[in-house]
């Protein structure tokens, strides 16, 4: 279970979410700690990835209070913005990883367009995320020679790199098959307990959820948000 007492990475209350003048969500009240593992669940529409785009800067927040970290959200500038976004790592369900270059030069592209210039840390860094995520062996691979559950290690040694205070993951299991997403889950359920990751991650899938533990976010289409656990989800009404 999450550490209640942790340090508070997320503190939305009473928020309501807009985006492009629509209301997305209204009245959010989550909190979100160190340590914690969150799913964020919901009908197609409900609002699932407009809360991880909230969190990142890309769209507002109205009313209520909002805080990632040290960033008021309802204040935030957008001179800002990138300064947030360091605190998280991204995982996309389609990898987005640079086909022309091997997995060791796309993890050494993102060091360096961090700011990273130290040879010897930058190389020890990515030996370090690669050996996280069971592909130090591979780093002399090319994308297209690996398969989809290897692509997606890759894309969260990427994530990782920077030692992000949240790992962000929006269905990072939607394209893969159901064993391969299986090998990806217990990666994720692996670094949140060996390295103490806390991970905010949106799925369909349900069975992931049921099977490994964490906080359970149901958006819903009347535009209000939930936190529930596995158990007590109403499918009929969540997916």
């Amino acid at each position: 279970m999450p550490d209640t007492n942790g340090e508070i990475l997320v503190e939305l209350k009473s928020v309501d979410i807009v985006n492009d003048g629509n209301l997305v969500l209204s009245d959010v009240d989550l909190t979100f700690r160190k340590g914690n593992f969150l799913y964020i669940v919901g009908k197609v529409g409900s609002g699932k990835t407009s809360i991880i785009k909230t969190l990142i800067g890309e769209i507002p927040v109205r009313n209520g209070e909002a805080r990632v970290g040290d960033f008021d959200l309802l204040k935030l500038k957008k001179k800002q913005i990138p300064y947030l976004r360091r605190g998280f790592g991204v995982v996309f369900q389609d990898f987005q990883l640079l086909m022309d270059r091997s997995v060791h030069d796309n993890l050494e592209f993102v060091l360096r367009a961090t700011g990273w210039k130290n040879r010897k840390a930058m190389e020890e860094r990515i030996r370090e995320v690669l050996s996280d995520v069971g592909m130090d062996m591979k780093s002399h691979k090319m994308p297209h020679q690996l398969s989809g559950g290897e692509q997606q290690r890759v894309a969260i040694a990427r994530a990782l790199l920077n030692r992000p205070q949240i790992l962000l993951a929006d269905e990072p299991t939607g394209n893969l098959d159901s064993e391969t997403a299986d090998e990806i889950m217990a990666l994720f359920m692996k670094l949140h307990a060996d390295l103490g990751t806390s991970v905010i991650m949106v799925t369909h899938n349900r069975a992931l959820f049921q099977k490994y533990p964490g906080d359970v976010l149901v958006c819903e289409n009347q535009g209000c948000c939930r936190l529930e656990s596995p158990e007590e989800i109403d499918f009929t009404v969540a997916f």
